[in-house]
């Protein structure tokens, strides 16, 4: 069996919010593996949250509004303090108001629209910016996208828009760290039953409609998640970067089920 030793690597996990996130079971694969971790949260609400999640990882934990470039400098100045140099970057950070999920996306608010972009696409590019002199080579940034931002799926709406923009950053951010020896993935999901997927509308069904189409007749599990960003983080995946790697059951294969 395959053993991974990633002991002595520093990883940021950003958007970890309950012991469901996804971006929480990536962070229990590092652990696992030997990393040190660090998490951060959006705001005080959350912060007895975090730090009951953290304290079993041994993780650090820091306040960062990813809106707010005065707590992103703050946030990457205290990880800097902490351990000096960082080798990976989770992003697991998405928002959209609930208005824009549930009508037409043809009426979305301009307010709207900018705010999802900005939380969920933009922010991205701000964390990746102050990491930058961070990131040793080597190092490896991930973020969390999903199928919608590809075709059509009705209520996804304005997060849609945000994750198409999210995975053209993965692109060019891939392609500009790339010199440097730093990766940049996105992992496409398929619907796993978090506290953030609750928020779309029509949510399970979504759910029980990807375990009867996709070949593999199921739906995925966080743990398979963890297990990919993992590896996309890790020297196992040191030649794969731009990409958007699927973990769906095979559901984005599909086009149409005759049966």
């Amino acid at each position: 069996m395959l053993t991974l030793d990633l002991s002595g690597k520093k990883a940021l996990i950003m958007g970890v919010t309950n012991q469901r996130s996804l971006g929480y079971a990536i962070a229990e694969k590092l652990h696992q593996a030997g990393a040190e971790l660090a998490f951060s949260y959006q705001g005080e609400r959350l912060k007895e949250e975090v730090e009951k999640l953290a304290a079993p990882l041994n993780a650090l934990t820091f306040q960062a509004d990813v809106t707010k470039d005065e707590e992103l400098d703050r946030l990457f100045a205290g990880i800097k303090g902490a351990w000096g140099e960082l080798d990976y970057l989770v992003h697991a950070i998405a928002f959209a108001p609930r208005e824009a999920m549930e009508g037409r996306y043809l009426d979305t608010k301009r307010q709207d629209w900018l705010l999802a972009l900005e939380v969920s696409a933009y922010s991205l590019v701000a964390v990746a910016q102050r990491a930058e002199p961070l990131l040793r080579e080597g190092g490896s940034l991930v973020t969390l996208t999903y199928y919608a931002s590809e075709k059509v799926v009705p209520k996804y709406n304005v997060m849609a828009i945000a994750k198409a923009a999210l995975e053209a950053s993965v692109r060019y951010l891939a392609y500009e760290l790339g010199p440097r020896g730093v990766r940049v993935n996105a992992i496409s999901a398929g619907p796993v039953r978090t506290v953030a997927a609750r928020s779309i509308p029509g949510f399970m069904k979504m759910y029980d409609r990807v375990a009867q189409v996709a070949p593999l007749k199921r739906n995925i599990t966080q743990e398979e998640v963890g297990n990919l960003g993992l590896f996309l983080l890790s020297p196992l995946a040191s030649g794969i970067t731009g990409e958007v790697v699927y973990v769906d059951a095979g559901y984005h294969i599909m086009g149409m089920e005759l049966e």
